[in-house]
């Protein structure tokens, strides 16, 4: 029905299911906007950010704290993709899905990347270009909240574990953020944040991926 409305659609989902058999089922282009399991539009803005910082990302090693969600999910998949080496620091039941896992090592295989799985924050962030955190509690799971604030304090993105990455190291988050719970805010509003021009760079990537669906219509 929706395909005979518009020419595109773009699903925010909680399964991911759902958007897969969207797009089985539809007959006009269909973008998945976030789902349970990946967010891959956040990870294209993600990737304009730090390519405008660094001019490339091959060879940076970008470092992700917190839990192993939808967007550290995408994050690793476009980091490996071009190049980047990829480390994840989370506690024991919060890690991404295998699914998820196993796809990360057949890109990394391909562009010559590392993939580092780790449970201390502090050793993760050790020579990395680009921290990046999300919340601990994402949508869908707010039953979980008191629970996971009483695991996720060691992964909390402070300037001790900003101090002990690069020295030109960027700080990042998806945002909304819960200032003071898995970034502090000397760290968002600091020299090394950009978590602003990351939530600009959405507008542009996202631009990108219309041009690139829509490009020839």
């Amino acid at each position: 029905m929706l395909s005979g409305y518009v020419q595109g659609m773009m699903a925010r989902v909680f399964a991911h299911e759902h958007v897969v058999q969207l797009a089985k089922w539809a007959s006009v282009p269909v973008v998945n906007g976030l789902s349970d399991f990946s967010h891959p539009c956040q990870a294209m803005a993600d990737a304009l950010t730090i390519i405008e910082k660094f001019g490339a990302m091959k060879g940076l090693n970008v470092t992700y704290v917190g839990d192993g969600n939808n967007v550290a999910v995408s994050l690793m998949h476009i980091s490996v993709m071009l190049g980047a080496n990829f480390s994840i620091a989370n506690p024991a039941g919060y890690d991404m899905p295998a699914v998820a896992q196993e796809t990360g090592a057949k890109l990394a295989k391909a562009s010559g990347a590392k993939i580092t799985y780790l449970r201390d924050a502090h050793e993760a962030v050790k020579g990395a270009q680009i921290i990046y955190t999300d919340t601990w509690t994402s949508m869908g799971q707010e039953e979980e909240t008191a629970k996971r604030e009483a695991i996720f304090p060691p992964y909390q993105i402070n300037s001790q574990l900003v101090a002990e990455a690069d020295r030109d190291v960027i700080v990042m988050h998806c945002l909304p953020a819960h200032r003071n719970h898995e970034l502090t805010d000397d760290v968002a509003d600091g020299p090394h944040s950009v978590i602003f021009p990351q939530a600009h760079n959405r507008l542009h990537a996202q631009q990108a991926v219309l041009a690139r669906v829509f490009e020839g219509a």
